[in-house]
């Protein structure tokens, strides 16, 4: 029984993880899958967090997503919506693990919650607004679009997959992620001998 409720504590960590990283590119989307998934009896959160799961929240969420959603196809918007999303997907992402957390001290579960979490979302946002500038500056904002069908496509497979198969999906996320960190350091780190070059010129 006990390696049991390690396991079940283990996927729903896994599953907390991929829905952070999820909310690096729709922030509202996993927070509405796993108010879905609590009411469904799919996941379980602690008492505090209950209020996830309740008609109102899940209705504002809701229509959030949806807002969000279609605002990324907004010209000159979806870059503003990067600045405003990359906190609020870092909060999304800290509060959807806390609730998933085995009950522990608050310091403790914020803590780990913020780094797992945040952490999570955090890269995957950072991520996103780099290929968003990316895009803009090779297309002049036209590739946007494709760039935000992918990543709401994105959210959506990685809710289905934390809800599927957490623990191998999970293992995948964090794989990804360091994959991410190691490609936006060293893009940073050309940009940054990219520009040192042309003061020399």
């Amino acid at each position: 029984m006990e390696s049991l409720s390690e396991l079940t504590a283990l996927s729903a960590i896994m599953a907390g993880i991929t829905l952070s990283a999820a909310s690096g590119l729709r922030v509202f989307l996993p927070i509405l899958a796993l108010g879905v998934s609590v009411r469904m009896g799919w996941l379980e959160v602690g008492e505090q967090f209950a209020w996830l799961a309740s008609e109102p929240v899940l209705i504002i969420v809701g229509i959030a997503a949806m807002l969000e959603a279609g605002a990324y196809y907004i010209p000159l918007v979806d870059n503003l919506l990067d600045i405003l999303a990359t906190p609020a997907a870092i909060g999304g992402g800290t509060v959807i693990v806390a609730s998933l957390l085995p009950e522990m001290n608050d310091l403790a579960q914020w803590g780990t919650a913020l780094t797992l979490g945040g952490g999570s979302a955090g890269i995957v946002q950072g991520a996103t607004v780099l290929a968003r500038g990316l895009s803009t500056a090779s297309s002049g904002g036209l590739a946007n679009p494709v760039v935000s069908t992918g990543e709401t496509a994105g959210s959506l497979f990685a809710i289905a997959m934390a809800l599927l198969i957490p623990i191998l999906f999970g293992v995948i996320v964090i794989i990804g992620l360091i994959a991410l960190v190691v490609w936006m350091v060293r893009w940073l780190r050309r940009r940054g001998k990219a520009g040192a070059e042309a003061e020399r010129i």
